[in-house]
C-alpha cells in the first residue's frame, strides 16, 4: 500500500528539504519499517544518501503537500520542531510523524529504493477525517507534476471534474490548494519536480 504523506530531510550542509512522498508500506500498519522510492534526479535522493535518515509525516494539510509538489515558497512557513533521535525536522501541523534511517539502499534504477526502519514516532493531534476535497487536491497535486507527462488538455479535464468535488465538500484552504495546482497547470511548461509522489510511474 502507498501512504501518501510529507518527507523532511537535510542536505550535507543542513539545509531542510520538504517534499511529498508515497512511502510503501506493508501489511504491517505499525510502519516499523517501510520503503522510500525517490528519483535519483530529486533532493529527497541526494539527502536520503547522503544523510540516510529523515522524518516521515501523515498529515491532512493538503495546502502544504500542494506547496511542496510544485515547489513553490512556503507561505507561511510551517511549525518546525527538531527530531528527537535523527539529524531533521518535525512538522508541527502534521498528525502523525516517523523519524526513519535508511538500512538498504538500491539506486541502479532512475527511481531509487530505500528501506528504513522507524527510530522514534509521534502523535501531534488527531487526523480530522475523510474528506473528498482533500483527496481532490492530493490527486490534483499528481497531476499537477505530471505536465511533462500528460497532454495538458487532459489533465485539464481532469481538474475540471476535481473542482466540483473541491466546490462542493472543500473550505478556504482546499480550495487554496486547488486553486495553487490549477494555475500551475496553466503556467507554460518548466522543469518537473521530481520529489513530488506524483511523478511515480
Amino acid at each position: 500500500m502507498i501512504l501518501e504523506g510529507i518527507l523532511t530531510t537535510l542536505s550535507p550542509e543542513g539545509l531542510l528539504n520538504i517534499a511529498p512522498m508515497g512511502p510503501k508500506i506493508g501489511p504491517d500498519p505499525s510502519m516499523k519499517t517501510f520503503e522510500l522510492r525517490p528519483y535519483r534526479s530529486s533532493t529527497t535522493y541526494q539527502n536520503l544518501k547522503a544523510r540516510g535518515e529523515g522524518v516521515f509525516h501523515v498529515t491532512d494539510d493538503v495546502l502544504l503537500l500542494a506547496q511542496t509538489a510544485i515547489g513553490v515558497p512556503l507561505i507561511p512557513a510551517p511549525e518546525l520542531r527538531p527530531a528527537r533521535l535523527v539529524a531533521g525536522w518535525i512538522l508541527g501541523g502534521a498528525c502523525r510523524y516517523f523519524e526513519f534511517r535508511v538500512t538498504d539502499a538500491d539506486d541502479r534504477a532512475d527511481r531509487a529504493r530505500f528501506t528504513v526502519e522507524t527510530l522514534a514516532e509521534g502523535r501531534l493531534r488527531d487526523f480530522l477525517g475523510f474528506n473528498r476535497a482533500r483527496h481532490a487536491v492530493v490527486e490534483a497535486a499528481i497531476l499537477a507534476t505530471r505536465t511533462a507527462f500528460l497532454p495538458r488538455a487532459e489533465i485539464l479535464t481532469e481538474l475540471q471534474r476535481l473542482a466540483v468535488i473541491v466546490a462542493k465538500t472543500g473550505g478556504p484552504v482546499e480550495a487554496a490548494a486547488f486553486r495553487l495546482l490549477h494555475d500551475h497547470v496553466l503556467k507554460p511548461p518548466g522543469p518537473v519536480h521530481l520529489d513530488s509522489t506524483a511523478a511515480r510511474s
